[in-house]
């Protein structure tokens, strides 16, 4: 039987030095108090700082005594992540990946199945963030390893880094892939697989940079697109390529302060209030915009403004209050558009805010995923363009979502 993830917590053996580093990178990308050496006003100038990287030995014990216990999870929430990673699990397809394709595609260099590379990075990332680590020798485990194999050995950027044409899935798929390749540097048991992972990161990082700085209009300047060279930004986009940029920078690749400050600038435009004088926003529980001269305000672009403005850096900015604030009086609904990847945004930024917006946004998240998970452990969207993408995408997000207090992970530790 698969010890569970609080089981693995508490053991007295202390992390592989690979798996340390993974474990470090994911405890700064949104814990702030692991991150950055000072939470950013709303005046001050965003940027990434890390504190000094404290030993092996000293990290292992902070998580061993910081860590609740495992009564802190329901048995109806553990029993519900069993069943999800044992029906994810069981998705992938021969070749490594997981996809919402019925069969087995070809599979050449290049030239994936629609949208493989994106799905495949989800459902690493929702497998490892409940414990399940490449290298385990678990069925589990396995599968992590082998998906993270066939990334790299058929995901082909173009010459400047772009990891969204292999598999059709734009710079949506390159934020979500990149971001999952800055998690599990350091991570293979195979250096080769590391060394791979490495280089692909260092061109996504380029490419994000280089698609910032596309002559924009002054609304969408800071932000991303579906394009590389796309000339407008929307926040759906720009919150996976932050998200990114910010796991890069833990794991010790450059990220320039003022690409910081510009996607803070333009995440703010997004902000839906008149402002004072100052600059200051007036109402201070409202919505962010899909776009900042207009477009659909709903929980899903919200949560992905709170998301991307605590990436940043911004836990103080009134922005960010506001953004909590409306959340919640607007929570999530699963009846809503775009319910799994909002509701993802949604349970870990309204977890970093802390005190009652974390306590709301855990009952909401879990109440929902279990009242609508299927009996053979998925999750299935039913709603608008979501319900194309399918259920390895939806029990992928909705995995993330409830590992946010699993902690097996110290990303999602205080």
């Amino acid at each position: 039987m698969r010890m569970n993830a609080e089981s693995k917590m508490n053991m007295n053996t202390k992390p592989a030095p690979s798996r340390f580093r993974f474990v470090r990178g994911l405890l700064s990308l949104f814990a702030p108090h692991a991150a950055l050496g000072t939470k950013h006003s709303a005046l001050s100038t965003p940027h990434f700082t890390l504190r000094p990287r404290p030993t092996l030995l000293l990290l292992t014990a902070l998580i061993s005594t910081t860590a609740p216990a495992a009564d802190s999870i329901s048995p109806q929430v553990k029993a519900s992540v069993e069943n999800a990673v044992r029906w994810l699990s069981r998705q992938q397809k021969s070749a490594g990946y997981f996809s919402e394709q019925k069969g087995e595609q070809t599979v050449r260099r290049g030239e994936l199945p629609a949208h493989s590379a994106a799905m495949t990075s989800l459902a690493i990332m929702g497998l490892t963030s409940v414990g399940n680590m490449p290298g385990d020798p678990t069925p589990e485990g396995k599968a992590v390893t082998r998906a993270l194999k066939f990334v790299v050995d058929n995901l082909e950027p173009d010459e400047t880094g772009y990891l969204g044409r292999s598999d059709r899935s734009r710079m949506y798929g390159h934020g979500i892939i990149s971001l999952m390749i800055m998690e599990m540097l350091g991570m293979s048991q195979d250096e080769e697989v590391d060394r791979r992972l490495h280089t692909l990161a260092e061109g996504a990082v380029k490419l994000i940079l280089q698609s910032q700085k596309v002559a924009k209009s002054d609304s969408n300047k800071g932000g991303w697109r579906y394009e590389p060279q796309s000339s407008d930004s929307d926040i759906s986009v720009t919150v996976w390529q932050l998200m990114a940029l910010r796991a890069a920078k833990n794991a010790g690749l450059r990220v320039p302060p003022e690409a910081v400050a510009d996607a803070v600038a333009y995440v703010k435009r997004s902000y839906r209030s008149e402002r004072d004088p100052l600059g200051k926003p007036r109402d201070m529980a409202a919505a962010f915009s899909y776009e900042p001269y207009g477009g659909r305000q709903t929980f899903s672009t919200t949560a992905a403004g709170l998301l991307s403005l605590l990436a940043c850096g911004q836990y103080d900015a009134p922005e960010t209050i506001g953004a909590s604030n409306f959340l919640m009086k607007s929570p999530p609904e699963f009846s809503e558009p775009w319910f799994f990847y909002g509701n993802y945004y949604y349970a870990q930024s309204m977890y970093q805010r802390g005190g009652d917006y974390a306590a709301t946004a855990r009952r909401k998240t879990e109440d929902t995923l279990l009242r609508e998970q299927s009996i053979d452990g998925c999750w299935l969207p039913r709603n608008g363009n979501e319900k194309s993408a399918g259920p390895v995408y939806a029990t992928a997000l909705a995995l993330l979502s409830l590992s946010v207090y699993h902690h097996f992970l110290p990303i999602y530790q205080k």
